[in-house]
């Protein structure tokens, strides 16, 4: 079997960032995928579930209503390891065109206030797993080390 294109990025010099992970067709549409990273692998400790839980129901709240982008968000999801999120946007993109959108997601995240959106029984299939605190502090810490003033080499996978 060939290997699929995220086990061939050098997860050791992988740092956190806004990277295209692959862009695909679907009919006449390009389909982009964004590796969202929150922590450097293998470095770092991943995110614990509760607030990678918690950030999924706010960041997807907030992207299936931004009155920009709402029409073509079809993911938005946790990576299995952990270190980020996949985001899959209709349309062909860059990183940088996506960095304000990105950036207007993780302040709502870290600004937010009240209950968090589904996390109630009928809603979600785990919801007592949030941590609302914690998905604040990540979503501030990704905001000011990553996203503010975001340089290049954030939004190229390392060759």
């Amino acid at each position: 079997m060939k290997p699929i294109a995220s086990f061939t990025i050098d997860h050791l010099r992988l740092l956190p960032g806004i990277y295209v992970s692959r862009k695909d067709k679907a009919g006449h549409e390009v389909i982009t995928t964004f590796d969202i990273r929150i922590t450097r692998p293998n470095y770092e400790p991943v995110l614990n579930t509760a607030e990678i839980h918690t950030i999924e129901h706010l960041g997807a709240t907030f992207l299936r209503n931004h009155e920009t982008y709402a029409e073509k968000i079809l993911y938005f999801g946790p990576m299995g390891c952990r270190t980020g999120f996949y985001l899959l946007l209709a349309g062909d993109y860059e990183s940088r065109d996506v960095v304000g959108l990105i950036t207007e997601m993780f302040c709502f995240i870290r600004d937010f206030e009240g209950d968090v959106p589904g996390a109630e029984a009928i809603g979600c299939g785990n919801y007592l797993d949030m941590n609302l605190p914690m998905a604040k502090y990540i979503a501030r810490k990704y905001v000011d080390e990553v996203l503010t003033n975001i340089p290049d080499d954030r939004l190229t996978y390392p060759e």
